[in-house]
């Protein structure tokens, strides 16, 4: 079994990825570091965690760790990511994995360097859901592809979040904005060439808190809002000249509803529905990253499509600025 390390205890390891891990085929918990060591030894015990570390720089000396997995606000991520690697470990790295797309050069050289496994935390790119929508795509389902239309929102207002601190890297772009454009480029196999966006930020915290973006892929448009201060909302519509592909849960199942697909083809009325609320998009990553890390030829979300992504974020900012349209 793959030795897991988890660097920190925040939320989304707690909630997600431990529980995620614990439930995997192939990889068990072995630590849990926080620099607080009664609070790493409290998570450790609530799952039965065998060690805990005082803090990140133990629990990475240690022999017993195979692969860390790091869920730190995202403006540590490059810092931990090149110790990890540079301690000989696989990294596993929430996303997003940068704040610039050129900070992720970093990494790839770190990863050919030393041959290590290093990923961004992209688990929606290992849900059955978003491989059957690239499925449909491949085989023309809906004819031409026209447009695409997405939304992701959540009401967070707690100065206290991590997402609401713009130092920490806060923000619903590199937050959930983040989602629409991966899931865009992922089953299209496409990569935008501009963007158009508006962009407003709180008050306060400094942090965008809500963005209405447009994308242009060449022969296909994708539009798609997101927002920190908005009531519950996620959905990605994929419109072509024959039909319409519908995900009604596509990021967050079950917190969302229920993860399906449906494909609309109003020319003869027929409407297919394909459900998948049996499957657990975090098992499916680690799974899949410890099958990578051991040798494997399973595909994984790459460090350079990171970067194509991250790219589409820093280009949205610059556009938000002039609200003109932007190269990507």
């Amino acid at each position: 079994m793959f030795r897991w390390g988890i660097l920190s205890t925040a939320k989304i390891g707690r909630e997600q990825v431990i529980p995620a891990i614990l439930e995997s085929d192939n990889g068990v918990v072995q630590g849990i570091a926080s620099r607080d060591l009664r609070t790493a030894r409290a998570l450790a015990d609530r799952f039965g965690v065998p060690q805990a570390f005082g803090s990140y720089e133990e629990m990475l000396e240690s022999e017993h760790i195979e692969g860390v997995y790091i869920p730190l606000p995202t403006s540590h991520h490059i810092e931990w990511t090149l110790k990890t690697v540079a301690a000989g470990k696989h990294v596993l790295c929430e996303k997003p994995i940068a704040l610039q797309a050129d900070k992720i050069d970093a990494l790839i050289k770190a990863r050919d360097e030393s041959g290590l496994l290093v990923c961004e935390a992209f688990m929606v790119a290992y849900h059955p859901q978003w491989h059957k929508v690239t499925e449909l795509m491949a085989d023309h389902a809906i004819g031409r592809l026209r447009q695409v239309q997405g939304a992701f929102t959540y009401n967070n207002t707690d100065p206290d979040n991590m997402c609401n601190q713009i130092n920490l890297g806060g923000g619903g772009l590199p937050d959930i904005g983040v989602y629409p454009i991966v899931a865009t480029r992922i089953t299209t196999g496409r990569e935008p060439l501009r963007v158009s966006a508006s962009v407003k930020r709180d008050l306060e915290f400094g942090t965008d808190i809500w963005a209405s973006v447009r994308a242009d892929f060449g022969d296909f448009e994708m539009s798609f809002y997101c927002s920190t201060q908005m009531d519950l909302r996620q959905h990605m519509a994929f419109h072509g000249e024959n039909g319409w592909i519908e995900v009604t849960a596509p990021f967050n199942a079950p917190t969302y509803g229920t993860a399906k697909v449906r494909l609309h083809r109003d020319s003869n009325n027929e409407v297919q529905e394909f459900r998948f609320a049996d499957k657990n998009q975090y098992r499916l990553q680690v799974e899949n990253f410890v099958r990578v890390a051991r040798g494997g030829d399973d595909p994984v979300f790459t460090l350079e499509n990171s970067k194509l992504n991250q790219r589409v974020i820093d280009a949205i900012y610059g556009a938000g600025e002039t609200e003109a349209w932007a190269a990507v």
